[in-house]
């Protein structure tokens, strides 16, 4: 386990310090997939009480991003290919129907949001910081799903995009693919402005197909 150092924000409770300080290792690669999560450790590394850490491994269950195993307690998550294909399978299905309902729901002012999304993540792909760019592209989807209106059905997006958050990472390292993201971001626009049904669901479909396989790969080079 590598040094960690408390990311304080005097706007958040302590355990959503912990739970975002926490997060960053894993997502960086400092805490990884196996390493265990051992409470008493870890207060004494962040300066905190147990109390906080317990919730915010906690909390880092609820994303996929720690388990709890019998005799050994907490510890990283990893994602097996099935694992990965799992969450894929539903993410597909759901982001498809969140295209469907916001092409029928979407606002002027919505979709302005959703262009200018885009736009940013076009930006940041000459930036040369993935981590800015994975940002940017949560940003994109989320204002695709913020325009359904459905509370119950962003949330369920959320937890799985949580899930694949680290792979996603690893794989918008490879900058061959940028073009290609862009486009497919720009077609999903597209589909959206002229509300056209058909259009965005082939888009989006093709969309999460395309992370599908680039995931894979990502999961079989870790292996």
């Amino acid at each position: 386990m590598k040094d960690l150092k408390l990311n304080e924000n005097a706007f958040l409770p302590l355990r959503d310090v912990v739970f975002n300080t926490l997060r960053e290792a894993i997502l960086r690669g400092d805490l990884k997939p196996g390493e265990r999560l051992m409470e008493l450790t870890l207060a004494s590394k962040l300066g905190v009480s147990r109390t906080p850490i317990r919730e915010a491994i906690r909390m880092l269950e609820q994303e996929g991003l720690a388990v709890t195993m019998p005799r050994r307690g907490a510890q990283v998550a990893g994602m097996t290919e099935k694992d990965m294909e799992d969450v894929l399978q539903i993410r597909e299905a759901l982001d498809i129907l969140a295209a469907q309902i916001a092409c029928e729901k979407i606002t002027e002012e919505q979709l302005v949001e959703v262009k200018a999304a885009a736009e940013r993540f076009r930006k940041c792909t000459l930036t040369h910081d993935v981590k800015k760019l994975a940002e940017a592209d949560v940003n994109f989807h989320d204002a695709i799903y913020n325009a359904t209106d459905n509370p119950k059905l962003i949330s369920l997006l959320s937890n799985l995009r949580e899930q694949l958050y680290r792979y996603r990472v690893e794989y918008l390292k490879d900058e061959s693919k940028y073009s290609e993201l862009v486009e497919e971001h720009d077609r999903i626009v597209e589909g959206l402005e002229n509300r056209n049904m058909e259009l965005l669901t082939q888009s989006m479909k093709a969309h999460v197909e395309g992370q599908t396989v680039a995931m894979r790969h990502v999961i079989r080079d870790q292996d």
